[in-house]
């Protein structure tokens, strides 16, 4: 079976045959596509941040926008790695301070009220997939009657032990083969 990971492994380095069951579950599923998502958004953000307050009707808040942008990229990138719960907590921060600062654009005179009316919708349909998300994958901790997994058989060195001495052994005469002459 084709991998797109081997692609880029060094000659020696152990090939992937078939993904861990973690990238099928649907919560980590979700969290990749809110990764996704909130890098996506956090460029958009960062790059255009007075198209954003032009729709809202928010113009002169363009470098919070882009602060925001930030927020929502480091946000992304955490979420996407092996530390995703942490990453899906700071979206869950995120969409409150997202939501505290679009309520203060429900001032009498904008004009633009009803888009902030549907931002804060959105927002609030993130966040409870968000927040979703984040309980879902929350670190699980064996319980206290757990059996641990020992590996003491386990070298670290795929052809093992010995072979690994053999090769550190040629190295080093065949480098000092070559001061000697």
């Amino acid at each position: 079976m084709f991998h797109f990971s081997n692609i880029v492994r060094s000659n020696g380095d152990p090939k992937i045959v078939e993904g861990g069951p973690s990238l099928k579950r649907p919560q980590d599923q979700l969290a990749r596509a809110l990764g996704w998502f909130s890098i996506g958004l956090g460029i958009v953000e960062f790059l255009a941040p007075r198209r954003v307050t032009e729709t809202l009707g928010m113009e002169g808040h363009e470098t919070m926008v882009r602060a925001f942008g930030v927020r929502e990229i480091l946000a992304g990138v955490m979420s996407l790695s092996v530390d995703k719960n942490a990453g899906l907590w700071a979206r869950v921060g995120g969409d409150g301070l997202d939501a505290a600062a679009l309520l203060s654009g429900l001032a009498s005179d904008n004009p633009k009220k009803g888009n902030i009316v549907l931002a804060l919708l959105m927002v609030g349909g993130i966040a409870v997939l968000d927040y979703r998300a984040a309980q879902e994958t929350k670190p699980q901790r064996p319980s206290p009657n757990a059996r641990r997994k020992l590996y003491p058989n386990r070298s670290g060195f795929p052809k093992g032990l010995q072979a690994a001495k053999g090769r550190a052994k040629d190295m080093i005469q065949h480098a000092t083969a070559g001061v000697t002459s």
